[in-house]
């Protein structure tokens, strides 16, 4: 059997150093791009390292006991992703979700979110303070995330069938626990939880109907995500696409959906709510229904890295700034220029041309800038 070579697109080091503007321009809270896409949502990477080897983000092959982990040296401090943070506030963000890896594994966290806790936005409401997790370790740490200030989280969970969840994760970590954690997590007020589930043809596709069937009637909202073709390393094809379309009509066969309103411009899932009333899903359909052309999110990797997609192929260097000495008004002119010429469209360009596209850039990968 020949063995398996998987390319890698290893970024981290593949940016510029943002230009700052010879005239500064201050913060509006009304920046927008090209595409009159304004700045709301800012996804921010602790750390790049996770317990969790999930076959469509960190497979084995790739990452694996020789693979070589950002040094706590080359990671944001504290102080200045609060510092980051504030500054893409006075731009206009409302939300800002913390990510991995799994952030759950970056010490201290809750220090974090205590200092990004006290931060308003520019139109001095409480900020959106959100964190995506796989949940190994929520249950340990859900009411200190809470005390900390943290408003809800999102966990990332594939299957409810053990033998498939340890398949996908890949180190045999067992379903019941992230149950567990989710359970404590809506104990202590980290609500309203959200579990997404990644669908991958051929692997966790049946499972889209018991998943619906556990969390409906309960106050967990069950997101499912088509399979992405987001970095290198996971080997995506086109094949292995399961459009949501077809998981809400799975679903509808048994348990009868209809539509809801997005709750916000810019909301990533369409959402659904069952006909009986007994809670909602939501699907994400980044593959089958491009969703670019209100896009509002901004991600920042665990040292400093903007990327203004998910599917960029290079990124910004922040904390070349910050730790060059230039100011909060220079950084934030820099961020206000990146933006105001960001043109991406990344999943409608790929709807246009899937297999092409897919194929000829080298995308960042999704477990070092989060979902």
């Amino acid at each position: 059997m020949t063995e398996r070579i998987i390319p890698v697109a290893d970024l981290r080091y593949l940016h510029a150093v943002p230009h700052i503007p010879d005239i500064l321009t201050p913060a509006t809270g009304l920046l927008s791009d090209t595409l009159s896409r304004p700045l709301r949502d800012l996804r921010i990477s602790v750390t790049d390292r996770c317990n969790f080897r999930c076959v469509y983000c960190m497979p084995k092959e790739v990452f694996d006991t020789s693979y070589q982990f950002l040094p706590h040296s080359s990671l944001l401090s504290f102080e200045e992703i609060t510092r980051i943070a504030k500054i893409f506030i006075a731009h206009g963000v409302e939300k800002i979700r913390l990510t991995g890896g799994e952030p759950l594994l970056r010490k201290n966290i809750e220090k974090l979110i205590e200092m990004l806790a006290v931060l308003t936005t520019v139109d001095g409401k409480p900020l959106d303070l959100t964190m995506t997790t796989n949940a190994s370790l929520l249950g340990k740490k859900a009411q200190s995330l809470k005390d900390a200030g943290l408003k809800r989280v999102t966990v990332s969970l594939d299957s409810l069938d053990d033998a498939t969840f340890k398949r996908m994760n890949d180190v045999d970590f067992p379903v019941t626990d992230v149950l567990d954690g989710i359970a404590v997590a809506s104990q202590v007020g980290l609500g309203p939880i959200k579990v997404n589930m990644v669908v991958k043809g051929g692997m966790n596709d049946q499972e889209i109907v018991p998943m619906a069937r556990h969390f409906k009637g309960s106050d967990v909202i069950l997101r499912f995500i088509e399979y992405m073709d987001v970095g290198a390393s996971n080997g995506w094809k086109m094949d292995e696409v399961i459009p949501s379309a077809e998981v809400v009509r799975r679903i509808s066969e048994s348990m009868p959906l209809e539509v809801v309103d997005a709750n916000y411009t810019g909301e990533t899932a369409e959402r659904w709510r069952y006909a009986d009333g007994s809670g909602e899903i939501g699907v994400i359909s980044s593959v089958t229904q491009a969703f670019c052309s209100d896009c509002n999110r901004a991600r920042l990797s665990t040292e400093g890295k903007l990327f203004t997609c998910l599917f960029a192929t290079g990124g910004h260097d922040l904390r070349a700034l910050l730790r060059n000495g230039h100011s909060d008004a220079e950084i934030t002119s820099a961020v206000s220029h990146l933006w105001a010429k960001r043109d991406d469209r990344y999943s409608e360009l790929r709807t246009i041309n899937t297999e092409g596209l897919s194929r000829s850039d080298r995308k960042v990968e999704m477990s070092y800038i989060g979902g």
